[in-house]
C-alpha cells in the first residue's frame, strides 16, 4: 500500500524490469508501480532481434537486433502497445532501451519476426554502405576513434554519420513515442560519436516538440580512457556507472572505502552533476560480472545490497535506478523460459512469482517502501544532520521530511538521534509501510514505530545490517 500523500512528493524513481514480458510489466505497473509511487520503467529493447537456440536464448540476444519490427521475446506490437497504454494510465512512464548503434553482428540468421540476414544486410532496412568502414572489433579504449568506428563485440557498427541512418533510427524511435513511450535508454552511447548522437537526438526530439523526452545515455566512463560522459551532456542524462561502484565498494569495505565517507559523494567524486546523472548500485551486466563487476554489488548480496539501495533512494544524489533480475547461474542465462525458448510469465493466476526464478529487488520490503521515502523527501536538496561513527554506522536526514539510519557494522547501534522531523509516531518504512486499519492507520508487517519528541530526537537500537528509515509520509 502507498503511503499517505504528502505536498510536494513526486514520482522519481526508475526500475529496469528486465527481460519481463509486456503483459506482466502491464500488470506490474497497475498492481504495485503505480500505487507505490514508481516512475517509469525501462523496459528491455523491443526492436526484432537475433534468436539464438544453439546458445540456449541468452539474454544478449535482445541487443542484437535485425529490424526495428516491434516484434521480440517479450511480445507483439499489439502486447508493447497496450502495455504503454496501460502503465500511462496506471501514472508509471515507459522507457525503452534503444539499441541504435549497432546492428546483429552474426554472420547470418534470423529473428523474433522471421525476418532472415546476413551481416552489413538487413533486409528492406540497411546494406553494406550504411555500416562503418572499421569492421574490426575494437581493441583499443584510448582510441576515441576505434571506439567509435569499429564494432563492439563485433557487432555490426551502424555510419551514424548518414544521414539515411540517422532518418532510420528517428523513425523507429519516433514510432515508440508515438505509441506512447517517455524516453530512452541509449545502448552503447559511448560507441556513438557524440556529435552523432546529439544530431539523433535532436532530431527526435524536433519530431516531437510538445514531448519532454526522458534521454539517458549509456556512458561508461571509468575516467582513464579516451571517450568521456561530459561530451554526452548536452544531450540528455548519462548512467553514471562509478556511483554504483564507490558505494559498492563502501557496503563491501574494498579499497578502504566505509559508509562515513559517503556524506559528500556527488560531483566532487568525479561523478556527473547531480541533474545530469542517472544512478544505480547495479545493472544487468555489472551484475553478471562484466567490466569490473566483481565490485558491485548484486541481490546475491541480500542485505548489503538492500542497504546499499536504501541509501541510494535516501541520499540526494541523481535520478535513481532499480534493477529487478532474473536468478542466474550462467552469466549468459536467458530469462526463465521453456524449451522453445519463450519467457515464462512472471503472473500467474493473478499472482506474481517472485522471489525465486524472477528475484524482483524492486519488491524487496525495504527498497520498494525507500521509494516513497524518496519521493517525500525529494523536494529537499541537500543532507541535514549527518552523524556517523567515523566507520559503517550513519545517520542523516532530509529536513523536516524524512530521516535514515543505516547500521553496515557488526556492533548494535543504541542512540539517540537529532533530526528535524515534526513530532509523531512513524513507520520504520524499511520494515513497513504505513497502511490503512479498522478506519486508522497501522504499520505494515509488525513494523517498528519509531517516536520522535517534540525536539525532534528519537531513541532507537538497529542491529548489525539493518536500518530504519521515517518519512512524514509514513506517520501515524
Amino acid at each position: 500500500m502507498p503511503e499517505a500523500a504528502v505536498d510536494g512528493a513526486e514520482p522519481t524513481t526508475l526500475v529496469h524490469l528486465f527481460e519481463w514480458t509486456w503483459n506482466d510489466i502491464a500488470t506490474e505497473c497497475e498492481t504495485h508501480l503505480g500505487p507505490h509511487g514508481f516512475k517509469g520503467v525501462q523496459i528491455s529493447p523491443p526492436q526484432e532481434h537475433i534468436v539464438l537456440p544453439d546458445y540456449g536464448f541468452p539474454w544478449w540476444q535482445r541487443y542484437q537486433p535485425i529490424s526495428y519490427q516491434l516484434e521480440s521475446r517479450s511480445g507483439t506490437r499489439q502486447e508493447l502497445a497496450a502495455m504503454i497504454e496501460r502503465c500511462n494510465q496506471a501514472g508509471v512512464e515507459i522507457y525503452a532501451d534503444a539499441v541504435i548503434n549497432h546492428m546483429a553482428g552474426f554472420e547470418s540468421g534470423v529473428g523474433s519476426a522471421g525476418t532472415e540476414f546476413t551481416k552489413y544486410e538487413y533486409p528492406s532496412l540497411y546494406s553494406w554502405d550504411d555500416f562503418n568502414d572499421c569492421r574490426q572489433p575494437v581493441t583499443d579504449y584510448g582510441d576515441a576513434e576505434n571506439v567509435t568506428q569499429c564494432e563492439l563485440v563485433g557487432l555490426a557498427d551502424l555510419d551514424t554519420s548518414s544521414e539515411y541512418v540517422q532518418a532510420t533510427l528517428v523513425n523507429y524511435m519516433s514510432d515508440l513515442v508515438d505509441l506512447g513511450v517517455s524516453g530512452f535508454r541509449i545502448d552503447a552511447a559511448k560507441h556513438i560519436r557524440a556529435e552523432e548522437l546529439g544530431q539523433i537526438i535532436a532530431r527526435l526530439r524536433a519530431a516531437h516538440p510538445d514531448q519532454d523526452l526522458l534521454i539517458y545515455q549509456e556512458v561508461i566512463d571509468p575516467g582513464t580512457e579516451a571517450i568521456r560522459k561530459e561530451e554526452y551532456y548536452a544531450y540528455g542524462q548519462v548512467l553514471d556507472f562509478e556511483y554504483g561502484r564507490i558505494v559498492s565498494e563502501a557496503f563491501l569495505g574494498k579499497g578502504g572505502r566505509t559508509l562515513a565517507q559517503l556524506e559528500t559523494l556527488g560531483e566532487a567524486w568525479g561523478l556527473a552533476p547531480d541533474h545530469l546523472a542517472v544512478v544505480f548500485i547495479d545493472n544487468h551486466d555489472k551484475q553478471r560480472g562484466h567490466g569490473g563487476g566483481g565490485n558491485y554489488l548484486t541481490h546475491k548480496d541480500d542485505h548489503r545490497y538492500a542497504l546499499a539501495n536504501v541509501f541510494m533512494l535516501a541520499f540526494p544524489y541523481g535520478q535513481p535506478k532499480l534493477m529487478s533480475s532474473y536468478a542466474f547461474e550462467d552469466s549468459e542465462q536467458g530469462p526463465p523460459a521453456d524449451a522453445a525458448g519463450v519467457t515464462q510469465p512472471v503472473y500467474q493466476d493473478g499472482v506474481a512469482q517472485c522471489f525465486g526464478d524472477w528475484v524482483c529487488e524492486h519488491r524487496w520490503t525495504a527498497i520498494t517502501n525507500m521509494v516513497g521515502f524518496r519521493n517525500v523527501t525529494q523536494p529537499v536538496a541537500e543532507v541535514t544532520d549527518w552523524w556517523s561513527n567515523g566507520a559503517n554506522q550513519i545517520a542523516f536526514g532530509r529536513g523536516d521530511r524524512g530521516f535514515v539510519v543505516i547500521n553496515h557494522d557488526t556492533e548494535q547501534l543504541t542512540r539517540w538521534f537529532q533530526t528535524q522531523l515534526p513530532q509523531g509516531r512513524y513507520c520504520n518504512v524499511v520494515e513497513g509501510a504505513l497502511v490503512p486499519a479498522n478506519g486508522a492507520t497501522a504499520c505494515a508487517n509488525g513494523a517498528r514505530v519509531i517516536q520522535v519528541n517534540a525536539t525532534g530526537r528519537f531513541i532507537a537500537t538497529i542491529p548489525p545490517g539493518d536500518a530504519i528509515a521515517l518519512h512524514v509520509g509514513a506517520q501515524l
